[in-house]
């Protein structure tokens, strides 16, 4: 983010501060057990609303669908990176009966459930090295493609899953980054990097899952995309958390916002479909 600042003429340098979330401290609890929204969000914002830092750079499937903090405001969503999840270790078409897949997102692992319903499932977390070190034997780990791309290791993808295999999660693949509202040259420096596209796809993304519930717990997946003619193309799914129970529905339209709703509205009005939004995880 900061050479593409930089390259954009947008800041002369880029300093970096890093902070670290509760959820970074404890890789041993599975990321449900939390509770609430924006677990790795929280800290990172606190130091620009305390004046700290002048920007806080999110993966945007991180920031809560209730939308920004009072005093910061979404800035900048730069082009997005590949939005499919990859799986690591061994391709799905070679994961034997009983194969272990290692994942720590009900999301995943419930759409894997429901295309292989013979795999078992282990938690998995921690950051990309770590996740990379305990790939199961003989079984596969699920990634995200652009945190992999973005490292550089994407050499060691066994197989990229299709949107129809697994749907995304909720802005998956992009940079979404808040300053505070009221802070104009911020505001400005910003602006050089933005992509309308993916600023309209993630908002899509957003409504459809603060239509939801905003903290909904089920497995949840959604992917806009700008259709030629520059309108939206958003898909969701709900899922059941055993996977044994998928629907996935589509719906196009001009309004990010306005089609994001529209698709909830038609996954929840199907039969058990406010169940599924309902689900807690375990």
């Amino acid at each position: 983010m900061a050479r593409r600042l930089e390259a954009a003429g947008a800041a002369d340098e880029v300093v970096l501060v890093l902070t670290e979330t509760r959820a970074d401290r404890r890789l041993e609890v599975p990321i449900a057990t939390f509770g609430g929204e924006g677990v790795f969000v929280v800290e990172v914002e606190q130091a620009v609303l305390e004046g700290r830092a002048d920007a806080a750079v999110h993966s945007a499937k991180d920031l809560p669908a209730s939308g920004a903090p009072v005093g910061l405001a979404l800035a900048a969503v730069p082009e997005r990176a590949a939005v499919e999840d990859a799986l690591v270790g061994r391709r799905l078409d070679e994961l034997g009966p009983g194969a272990v897949v290692a994942t720590g997102s009900a999301r995943r692992r419930a759409q894997l459930a429901w295309a292989r319903p013979d795999l078992g499932f282990v938690e998995l977390r921690g950051n990309i090295g770590t996740r990379l070190e305990r790939v199961p034997a003989g079984g596969a780990a699920v990634v995200a493609l652009a945190a992999l791309e973005r490292l550089g290791l994407d050499g060691q993808v066994a197989e990229v899953l299709a949107t129809s295999v697994v749907l995304p999660q909720v802005g998956q693949g992009a940079i979404a980054v808040r300053c505070r509202e009221d802070d104009q040259a911020t505001l400005a420096a910003l602006s050089r990097i933005d992509d309308r596209g993916a600023r309209r796809a993630v908002e899509a993304e957003r409504a459809f899952l603060a239509r939801l519930g905003g903290g909904c717990e089920a497995p949840v997946g959604a992917l806009a995309r700008v259709a030629p003619g520059g309108g939206l193309v958003v898909e969701g799914l709900l899922a059941s958390l055993d996977g044994h129970v998928v629907v996935r529905r589509r719906v196009a339209g001009d309004d990010p916002a306005e089609t994001g709703h529209r698709l909830a509205e038609e996954l929840l009005s199907l039969d058990g479909g406010r169940a599924l939004a309902a689900q807690a995880s375990p």
